[in-house]
């Protein structure tokens, strides 16, 4: 068992696959040394974005507060606290904030990419 609290890995950075504004990330699963997916929280600052990027996994998207445009395969869909994307495997996906507030999420895939 590993026991992490998130303001041990919490980190101020651009977000990834472009450095579309500003972010600040809870790398939770990095302090696991042998672990079986990623599991990480990332709030996206007003106007900030993970860039369209394709994935070479299943991923997950889960809101926990704000708003933001998630993108995958061509498509856009507007998701809000209590929503989660499920992205599959060879899409190129990507999620914006929009909204007043910073969009909060769960992000979580398989190791590797």
């Amino acid at each position: 068992m590993v026991i992490i609290s998130e303001e041990d890995v919490k980190v101020d950075e651009p977000p990834p696959h472009g450095r579309i504004g500003m972010s600040t990330a809870w790398r939770i699963s990095d302090a696991v040394p042998v672990r079986a997916f990623e599991f990480r929280k990332r709030a996206l600052h007003p106007g900030s974005a993970i860039g369209i990027h394709p994935i070479i996994h299943d991923e997950i998207y889960y809101v926990l507060s704000g708003e933001g445009v998630v993108h995958s395969g061509g498509e856009e869909q507007t998701l809000t606290a209590g929503m989660a994307a499920y992205l599959y495997t060879g899409a190129q996906v990507g999620i914006r904030q929009t909204g007043p507030e910073p969009l909060v999420l769960i992000i979580a895939y398989p190791p590797g990419g």
